[in-house]
């Protein structure tokens, strides 16, 4: 039954009956309900999927606005080796053999950090941790001069046209770690109208480092993992995916 409580006195019922006086209560504390007093009704939130009333907002209804590395694969004109330069033009493909086993010792990875993640990233180059010593090199500040890319952190569907674009500006051969949850498939911010639910839906990804976040050594043991993966693919990475590695329809 519902109560309503007169200035200065003990609360009343609707019917003008007085509630037994409880005993003063400190702050915060939990107070015990009084026989008669009324339960309030629980609030039962349906679990279904935040949807906008307007089906045009946030970008719904248009196709992706990112495509271009999915056509330029699906052109052809993505899979020549073109990473072979001067008198290697000339040598033998087994050359790349060695160019690879270079390359797998030798990773630039690019400065680019998005969120949280990047912390970690970070901390990974620090002298505690020194991702140098299996030759992962410090971290560029240019697309041009880095040959990994590092996705930490959320990425959301206003930074995918940057990302991409910086993704674009790096030299072949490439490749790309995701770091976090966030990045491998959307983390936290899962079904998430901002959020790239996987940075695979935008470009190909070479490892996946789960974590939220993952610690220093995690990052450190994708990228040995990366190595490893340069070493399997040598001679063929020329096969490689360019465009999103998501299947179309998920």
């Amino acid at each position: 039954m519902a109560l309503k409580t007169p200035a200065g006195g003990r609360p009343e019922r609707r019917d003008g009956a007085r509630s037994p006086a409880r005993p003063a209560a400190a702050p915060g504390a939990l107070v015990p309900r009084a026989e008669g007093d009324a339960l309030a009704e629980a609030i039962v939130v349906p679990n279904t999927l935040w949807t906008s009333t307007d089906p045009l907002a946030y970008g719904g209804g248009r196709p992706p606005d990112i495509t271009h590395l999915r056509e330029f694969e699906e052109s052809g004109a993505g899979t020549r080796n073109d990473a072979r330069w001067g008198a290697l033009e000339i040598i033998p493909t087994r050359a790349d053999y060695v160019l690879d086993l270079l390359r797998a010792n030798s990773l630039w990875p690019l400065l680019s950090g998005l969120a949280c993640c990047a912390i970690e990233m970070m901390s990974a180059a620090t002298s505690k941790n020194d991702m140098d010593r299996w030759g992962m090199f410090p971290f560029r500040a240019s697309p041009r001069q880095a040959d990994v890319l590092i996705v930490a952190g959320t990425l959301t569907t206003k930074m995918a046209g940057p990302l991409v674009r910086l993704w674009e500006q790096m030299p072949e051969p490439k490749w790309c770690v995701a770091m976090g949850d966030c990045t491998c498939s959307g983390g936290r911010y899962k079904r998430s109208y901002s959020t790239i639910q996987g940075i695979d839906r935008i470009m190909p990804v070479d490892v996946y480092v789960p974590g939220c976040p993952p610690r220093p050594e995690g990052l450190i043991y994708g990228m040995m993992k990366l190595q490893q993966l340069i070493l399997d693919r040598r001679g063929h990475w020329p096969e490689r995916a360019i465009g999103p590695t998501v299947p179309d329809g998920i």
